[in-house]
């Protein structure tokens, strides 16, 4: 990915933002009653239901706390997902910055406004579609990028001759490192939620005059439900994120170590690691090396080889 390629990919998510928003004020304005122009229609209609009836239950605050937090963890993973692509990929990547530049359009509506506006209509005066808006257009044009990328780049996203068939090329630095990560994020959800939940607990307790247990169980069960969900998504997606990082890390080291005993062995190879993969500056040491372990006479490379495997 070039510097261009980037600000294309990146800067689709806040034009898409944009341009939604800028065609809900302009429909908040200018429309009121049913309009056709041909097979187009345009009508206001503001959906104050949440995202597949989600968040619908909680208090108008949590509701808006939790999507707000969704937003931020759809961010996330869209961030680690465009970091995590071995290649170019363009139809995937934007793809998920239009699909991600429509779902925070929805969601910032329901945030600030706590309903959605939609304005456009297929069919005719006598039978239409459901309303929407342009937010949810663009998302469909995500969708399909996305179907249309990855049946074009499937082979490419999991290539038989560059994968490594074996997810934990070492497992006790791999479950090490996935650890870490897990952990560092665990604990940081759960100063997070401590935090929150003794701070909105205190500030019921302030606010209700009279006793707060019947608002305390309103406003903090759903939190804890709600925190519990989004945390434990983080998690898997920490996991996910942990395996996948110390596979690149693992991955070259170990090919390296098998390229070395193959030189050692007499089989002369050049050494290449996978694209996305760490350590690249092995290839120009591999080929530093390999001249010199090749000329190696028969009693020197047993030496060496015996040398190799009690250091490794």
């Amino acid at each position: 990915m070039k510097k261009r390629d980037w600000l294309l990919v990146i800067g689709l998510v806040p034009l898409v933002w944009f341009i939604d928003q800028f065609t809900k004020a302009w429909a908040n304005g200018n429309l009121s009653e049913l309009k056709f122009f041909g097979p187009f229609g345009f009508v206001l209609h503001h959906n104050r239901g949440a995202i597949l009836g989600t968040f619908s239950d909680l208090p108008p605050m949590l509701r808006v706390v939790s999507l707000s937090t969704g937003g931020a963890f759809l961010i996330f993973i869209y961030g680690a997902i465009q970091y995590l692509l071995p290649m170019r990929h363009m139809h995937i990547r934007v793809g998920m910055s239009l699909l991600l530049g429509g779902i925070l359009g929805n969601v910032s509506d329901r945030i600030v406004h706590s309903e959605v506006t939609d304005f456009l209509l297929f069919g005719s005066k006598d039978l239409w579609t459901p309303a929407f808006n342009l937010a949810d257009a663009i998302q469909w044009v995500g969708y399909g990028l996305l179907v249309y990328g990855l049946i074009r780049d499937g082979a490419l996203l999991w290539p038989d001759a560059n994968a490594r068939k074996n997810l934990w090329i070492n497992p006790r630095f791999q479950i090490k490192y996935i650890l870490t990560i897990v952990g560092i994020g665990t604990s940081f959800a759960v100063v997070s939620g401590v935090f929150a939940y003794t701070f909105l607990k205190v500030a019921i307790n302030d606010l209700v005059v009279g006793p707060s247990r019947m608002t305390e169980h309103r406003f903090l069960v759903p939190f804890l439900q709600t925190y519990s969900v989004i945390s434990i998504g983080f998690m898997i997606s920490l996991f996910v994120l942990g395996r996948i990082l110390s596979h690149r890390t693992a991955g070259p080291v170990y090919a390296f170590e098998t390229y070395l005993r193959d030189l050692i062995k007499g089989k002369d190879r050049h050494f290449k690691v996978r694209k996305g993969d760490d350590f690249k500056h092995l290839e120009v040491l591999a080929e530093v090396l390999r001249p010199l372990l090749m000329d190696l006479n028969k009693r020197q490379k047993e030496e060496v080889l015996e040398q190799f495997k009690k250091v490794l």
